[in-house]
C-alpha cells in the first residue's frame, strides 16, 4: 500500500478487513511502498516518513498482526530495487507505455511533471515487489488486474529467457521420484495428458497436486512446474490475482471516498468529527423539505447503513425515508453511533502505538529482516540465471 497519510473507511473495508482474514490463511507480506510514493510526489517528500508511520499505526490498530504476517517498508529491503533493475533489462518499453493507468494518472495528476522514468517504470517496480516473494496470489481490486497481468508477462518472459538450467530434464526426473510412487505416477499421467492431448484441466490438476507437496524442496517443485508444460525451471512463478469483494463505500459528497477528494472519514477521526462529517453528508436530492418522501437507493448515506446498521435499523430508516416519517438528521443518528462504536477500540489501539513509536519501528524493522530472507533467496537464483555468480 502506498503511503499517503492516515487511512480512512474506504481502506478499512476495501483492503484491511480482507488482509486481516488472509493473514490467517496464507503466508502474507504486507509492504508500505514508500518508493512508489516518490513516483508522483518526488517534489514533496517532507511528509513521507510521517505518512509511513501513520500507515503502520493504522494497519496495526486495524488488526494486521506482526505475529501472523510480515509488515515492512519497501525501501528497507533494497532487494526490491535490485530485482527492478534486473527486470528492466528485459522489459520492452512498449509494455510500460500500454499500461492503462500510465495515461490515466497523467491526466489526473494535474500540475505535476510525470515525464520521468520512475513514473513510467512504476508497474515494473510493482512487478518486482510481487515476484521477489514468488507470490502465489495477490489480493487486489478489479482496477489492479492489469498490473497483475503485467507482472505475469514479465515473469513469463524472464522464465522463457533464463529458465533452462544445465541438466534440467535429469533433475526434473529425479524430482518426480521424490514424490513417491503413487503421486509420481499421477503426475506423469497428467503431464502426458497435457503435452500430448492439450488437456488444460490436466495441467491445472497437476499444478494443484504440486502445490500440496511437502516432501520436495522449493527448487524441485519449481522444476516440476516447468516440466509440466515442456519449459524449464520456473524461476519466477506467475502470480494470480485474488479479487476482493470490497463494498463500494461513498465519500461524504457521494463520490469515491479519498483523501485527495477531501470527503473521507478517517479511522482516527474523533467521535465529534465523525458526527459532524456524517451530519453534513448530502442525502436524497428529492428530500428538499422535511415532509418530502425519499428513496434510500438514491441517498449517499444508505450504503453506510448497509454496512453498519442492523436489519431492524435499516428497515426503520427505509420506511421512514420513503414515508417522510423521519428526517435525514434523524436517519443519520443510529449510523453515527454505530460508526463511533466500531472505531472506538481501533482508535484505542492506535493511541497505544502512537505513544510507542519505537515499538512500531521495531515491528517494521523485524518485518524487513524476515522479508530480506525470502528476497535474498529469490535474487540468488535470479543472479545465477543471469550469469551474475562470481563466487
Amino acid at each position: 500500500m502506498r503511503p499517503s497519510g492516515r487511512l480512512h473507511l474506504g481502506h478499512y473495508h476495501g483492503v484491511l478487513k480482507s488482509w486481516i482474514k488472509l493473514q490467517h490463511t496464507y503466508e502474507c507480506f504486507f509492504c508500505i511502498v514508500d518508493w512508489h510514493a516518490l513516483t508522483t510526489d518526488y517534489a514533496e517528500v517532507g511528509q513521507v516518513s510521517q505518512h509511513v508511520m501513520d500507515m503502520a499505526v493504522d494497519w496495526l490498530a486495524a488488526g494486521v498482526s506482526p505475529s501472523s504476517a510480515t509488515l515492512f517498508i519497501q525501501s528497507q529491503v533494497p532487494e526490491h530495487a535490485e530485482l527492478h533493475v534486473l527486470l528492466s533489462m528485459i522489459c520492452p518499453l512498449s509494455w510500460l507505455e500500454r499500461v492503462p493507468s500510465y495515461k490515466e494518472q497523467q491526466d489526473q495528476q494535474h500540475g505535476k511533471d510525470l515525464a520521468t522514468y520512475g513514473f513510467l517504470g512504476y508497474p515494473l517496480l510493482q512487478a518486482a515487489d510481487i515476484l521477489l516473494y514468488r507470490a502465489g496470489v495477490v489480493p487486489v481490486g478489479a482496477d489492479q488486474l492489469a498490473h497483475i497481468e503485467f507482472a505475469r508477462e514479465v515473469a513469463r518472459r524472464f522464465n522463457h529467457l533464463y529458465g533452462r538450467e544445465p541438466g534440467f530434464e535429469g533433475k526434473a526426473e529425479a524430482a518426480i521420484v521424490k514424490l513417491g510412487k503413487k503421486t509420481a505416477t499421477l503426475y506423469n499421467s497428467l503431464r502426458r495428458a497435457y503435452q500430448e492431448q492439450g488437456d488444460g484441466e490436466a495441467l491445472e490438476t497437476a499444478r494443484a497436486l504440486l502445490k500440496d507437496q511437502q516432501t520436495i524442496t522449493l527448487g524441485d517443485k519449481e522444476r516440476l512446474f516447468g516440466y509440466l508444460d515442456g519449459g524449464g525451471k520456473v524461476l519466477l512463478p506467475e502470480p494470480q490475482a485474488l479479487l476482493s469483494e470490497a463494498p463500494k463505500l461513498p465519500g461524504l459528497d457521494g463520490g469515491k471516498m479519498s483523501k485527495s477528494n477531501n470527503n473521507a472519514i478517517f479511522l482516527r477521526d474523533s467521535a465529534a468529527d465523525i458526527e459532524d462529517k456524517v451530519k453534513r453528508m448530502p442525502t436524497d436530492p428529492a428530500r428538499g423539505h422535511r415532509n418530502d418522501p425519499g428513496d434510500p437507493s438514491a441517498c449517499p448515506v444508505w450504503p453506510l447503513h448497509e454496512l453498519y446498521s442492523s436489519e431492524a435499523t435499516r428497515e426503520w430508516a427505509r420506511q421512514g425515508c420513503k414515508s417522510a416519517g423521519i428526517g435525514c438528521l434523524e436517519c443519520k443518528g443510529p449510523l453515527i453511533e454505530a460508526l463511533q462504536q466500531e472505531l472506538k477500540p481501533l482508535q484505542a489501539r492506535a493511541a497505544d502505538y502512537q505513544d510507542n513509536p519505537d515499538l512500531v519501528r521495531r515491528i517494521l524493522a523485524e518485518g524487513a529482516d524476515r522479508a530480506r530472507v525470502e528476497a535474498r533467496e529469490t535474487l540468488a537464483e535470479v543472479r545465477l540465471a543471469l550469469g551474475l555468480n562470481y563466487r
